[in-house]
């Protein structure tokens, strides 16, 4: 479809296309949201009978289109043909005329709808986009997440053009690698790329003819005196198949040799891990405000780190001790947990540790209370001050791996491997501009309690400054086919006053991977391995579901032979679990199918120091009194202790319930992997990443949240059906845990995150993927701008 099409259907069909925009026009609305579009566009078809508009130019342009809205006599639309491609369009309503505009002259018609004044007023725009002419990036939209195959293809190619610089280049990083002064794979008496292919030669004869299980220590003396320092591998069998990766590259390179080698170079043995905001320890604080699955995430993300790394330097023939360090905030007022302290061994692990380092004000005095993640911007600078050396200290040198969680971990992460020269991965887990609709747009009227302007700047930065980002899923990046993906709505938007994106983030950028978490299998395992379960602890759990209502639940079930439908997670809109409340509430048939169980937050409003968490608290008790559900509902206060959680799930499936997921939007669903892991069939929100780890009918159901009624009767017809055909309830339950066993394993991620590692700081290290242009330009972006936001916020 072109301009031109378009153009002639408006002109050809003057009256009813004038008649439809009328139609849009009469909302009195801002700005029209897609879903406003295609409904008005549906209601007006169905009210037209024979219009001409149904499968017309201008009726697939509304239905790809984001947004729209009105100024003067013209209607500008946002359309999203497909995944991440974007146009920008301009309908002059008296003349019928269509163009195509620039992102630019579409974002400052925006900025005009929401305040006039800045017609006349120049506008900083942030523009990434000349910076990456002739930078390699996806094109296939299904590509998009494989950032590492890509790029290693692509620079693999590139790299060996020149079969001899490419091998130089190769030569150089294999002499210079180390640790801990520790010269690793080659030394100095092999000289140059000729030599080092003799020497390959000759070490292959030579191992050929030792038994393959021999240990490299037996023939060190030897190998050291052919050039060869340890590193290749723990036996002689592993040692000869990596120096024959190696002797492929130099032969005839390509990707595929080139991947196999760099995954067997020893690169990384110290991870810094930065997560500032919320209360960061082991036990204690899940369901304290800004505290939630991003600790488990990590927890889990350092054992599983931990042992693969022990296990890849075992395997290739090294005594080194790897570090993990977990770098948070120090919070003197630790309201009973252990955020006060300054170093915490992490349980589970040999060597890995909490360190935390206090915020301080501009005086030097150490803040000493919980500060919402919203507000913590102005410390965050001097924070990365001085953490760096606390990392060197502890870390004894600088790590190889710098990795970032959510907004403040990951612009701290930037500040940090930019200053150490480090490899960055950043992490967002969610990013907030998708959640509140509209806020950049009004950031204004949010700077009071949210500061989305300075944590979006950080984001913009972040993003871009950081070597590769890991998601856990698909949509995250580049959405569906149907609604902009986190990373996407980054592309270009608005900040009216402050600034403008024109070329913000693109996600066909390589650096993007997908790596998906597990869940912890020492925790969360299903529920039929009954030898794995202590009775203690399922006597426990039980008087904690079925007991009488006490400070920590209310409600008491009374018909304990019902099914359990189970929901857990902080309380707040967007994870909504008032919202479920509402939908049981409406539906006196789930009620007489299921009980219903929900864990989270304080019963008591006061008990909260967050706001919007004490606001639904007093809700969820306002729908318990008005509907009368004590009987039918137990909602306990959130449970910090994981191996009660674990035992709930399961206790939950011993019942033959469910688990329900039912935010708003959620990025990835940690808690639909433990429940699924634990063989309990699962319900969860169709926006975000649950849709990708659930196939419905299949390993769980989808629901949306944005029709509860629907969402309820989805949930009965599986009761139903699993009271008619109790078989029913175990091929969920099994199709659940072989999807986690295919795809959700911390075994898997581990794996996969230090093979990034290793290869992207590889290509690093001798290419210009470092983009030093754009670095510049975005340390530019950060004082002027980021610095002057930050500084702004409590002054």
């Amino acid at each position: 479809m072109t301009g031109n099409d378009l153009e002639r259907f408006c002109i050809e069909h003057r009256d009813t296309v004038y008649l439809l925009l009328r139609r849009y026009r009469e909302q009195e609305k801002s700005f029209l949201l897609s879903s406003d579009l295609v409904e008005i566009l549906e209601d007006f078809c169905a009210t037209q009978p024979g219009t001409e508009l149904r499968d017309s130019p201008l009726h697939r342009l509304m239905e790809a289109a984001q947004e729209a809205f009105f100024r003067d006599s013209a209607m500008y639309l946002d359309v999203r043909w497909s995944v991440a491609r974007r146009g920008f369009w301009q309908l002059d309503c008296e003349q019928m005329s269509l163009r195509q505009i620039t992102v630019s002259q579409f974002l400052r018609s925006k900025e005009q709808i929401v305040d006039s004044a800045l017609r006349s007023i120049p506008t900083l725009e942030f523009d990434l986009k000349p910076f990456g002419r002739g930078f390699p990036r996806l094109r296939d939209a299904r590509s998009i997440g494989q950032g590492m195959t890509f790029l290693n293809r692509h620079l693999s190619n590139r790299l060996f053009q020149d079969a001899t610089g490419g091998a130089q280049k190769l030569f150089d990083f294999l002499q210079l690698h180390r640790v801990q002064s520790q010269q690793l794979m080659l030394n100095r008496s092999i000289v140059d790329v000729e030599s080092l292919r003799e020497a390959l030669q000759e070490a292959d004869t030579f191992l050929a003819q030792q038994p393959s299980d021999q240990l490299w220590r037996d023939i060190a003396v030897e190998m050291t005196r052919r050039g060869f320092e340890p590193g290749w591998g723990k036996t002689v069998e592993r040692a000869r198949e990596t120096m024959q990766f190696l002797s492929e590259i130099l032969e005839a390179p390509g990707p595929d040799s080139v991947m196999r080698f760099l995954g067997r170079i020893p690169m990384i043995f110290t991870i810094t891990i930065l997560s500032p905001h919320g209360f960061f320890a082991q036990s204690g604080v899940l369901g304290k405000p800004d505290t939630g699955g991003q600790v488990v995430y990590i927890l889990d993300q350092v054992r599983a780190l931990e042992s693969e790394m022990y296990d890849f330097i075992d395997r290739q023939g090294l005594d080194v001790e790897p570090r993990i360090l977990v770098v948070t905030r120090m919070i003197p007022n630790s309201e009973g947990t252990t955020c006060h302290e300054r170093n915490e061994p992490i349980v589970g692990t040999r060597n890995a540790r909490i360190i935390r380092v206090p915020f301080r004000t501009e005086s030097g005095e150490i803040v000493t209370d919980w500060i919402s993640r919203f507000h913590l911007w102005p410390y965050l600078e001097r924070f990365a001050t001085e953490v760096s050396p606390e990392i060197v200290a502890e870390g004894q040198g600088r790590p190889d791996l710098i990795i970032g969680n959510y907004s403040d971990g990951n612009i701290v992460a930037s500040m940090l491997a930019h200053s150490m020269k480090v490899t960055q991965c950043n992490i967002a887990h969610a990013l907030e501009k998708t959640k509140y609709l509209h806020s950049d747009l009004y950031w204004k009227e949010h700077e009071d309690e949210h500061h989305f302007a300075c944590q979006y700047t950080a984001d913009l930065i972040s993003m871009n400054t950081a070597d590769f980002i890991i998601t856990s899923t698909y949509q995250e990046i580049a959405g569906t086919s149907d609604s902009m993906g986190q990373y996407e709505s980054y592309q270009s938007y608005t900040l009216p006053g402050l600034y403008r994106v024109s070329y913000g983030i693109d996600v066909y950028d390589p650096k993007f991977n997908i790596v998906s978490p597990g869940a912890d299998p020492h925790v969360f395992f299903p529920y039929f391995q009954q030898e794995r379960r202590p009775e203690e602890l399922r006597q426990v759990v039980a008087e904690m579901i079925f007991g009488d209502a006490n400070d920590q639940a209310r409600g008491c079930l009374q018909d304990r032979s019902k099914p359990l439908l189970m929901a857990m997670s902080r309380l707040d809109r967007i994870k909504n679990p008032a919202g479920l409340l509402a939908w049981y509430a409406q539906s006196p048939q789930l009620q007489a199918e299921a009980n219903l169980l929900i864990i989270g937050g304080h019963l008591d409003p006061e008990a909260s120091t967050d706001a919007e968490e004490a606001e639904q608290i007093r809700y969820l008790h306002e729908l318990m009194d008005e509907h009368q559900l004590d009987g039918r509902v137990r909602w306990m206060v959130m449970q910090a202790d994981k191996h009660l959680v674990g035992e709930l799930y399961r206790q939950v499936a011993d019942t033959r319930g469910a688990f329900v997921q039912p935010a708003l939007f959620e990025a990835f669903g940690l808690t639909v992997i433990e429940a699924m892991n634990s063989g309990l069939p699962t319900f969860a929100t169709r926006f975000g990443g649950p849709s990708e780890t659930i196939v419905d009918g299949v390993s769980g159901f989808h629901i949306d949240p944005n029709h509860g009624d629907l969402s309820a009767e989805k949930m009965l017809e599986f009761f139903l059906r699993c009271r008619e055909h109790p078989k029913h309830w175990e091929t969920i339950s099994e199709g659940g845990l072989q999807r986690i066993a295919e795809r959700y394993t911390w075994k898997l991620y581990a794996d996969r995150l230090l093979k990034l590692a290793r290869i992207y700081g590889f290509w690093k290290y001798i290419s210009n993927i470092e983009r030093e242009e754009t670095g510049r330009y975005l340390e530019m972006f950060y004082f002027l701008m980021y610095r002057r936001l930050s500084e702004q916020i409590g002054s």
